[in-house]
């Protein structure tokens, strides 16, 4: 029973140690820079600022899947295609949402 316990006991301390070191090194990647540059390096492309929250260290969020009117597929928001308030996954389902009957004639 105690090699049990120590077992489990050594296979959580392990996690939180290689958590820790992902971590570290993660932040040696993206940590401020050393040395006298100011600016960006040669050939290395900046992210426009989009206000104060902007930040270099921040993650990029994907963008938010959006559902077909037509056949109910998620999409990303700027692969989507906008036709009469509704979006789509295609220009086929735009254009085959719109040649469908509407109103009374609809059934």
């Amino acid at each position: 029973m105690r090699q049990l316990l120590l077992l489990i006991f050594v296979f959580f301390a392990s996690q939180w140690f290689f958590k820790k070191l992902r971590r570290a090194q993660a932040g040696l990647h993206t940590g401020p820079q050393t040395g006298p540059q100011t600016g960006p390096q040669a050939g290395q492309r900046t992210a426009p600022s989009s206000g104060p929250r902007a930040s270099s260290n921040a993650p990029q969020l994907p963008d938010p899947l959006v559902r077909c009117a037509e056949c109910g597929v998620h999409t990303p928001r700027g692969e989507s295609v906008v036709a009469a308030g509704h979006r789509f996954c295609s220009i086929d389902h735009a254009q085959r949402h719109a040649a469908r009957p509407a109103g009374e004639d609809a059934r």
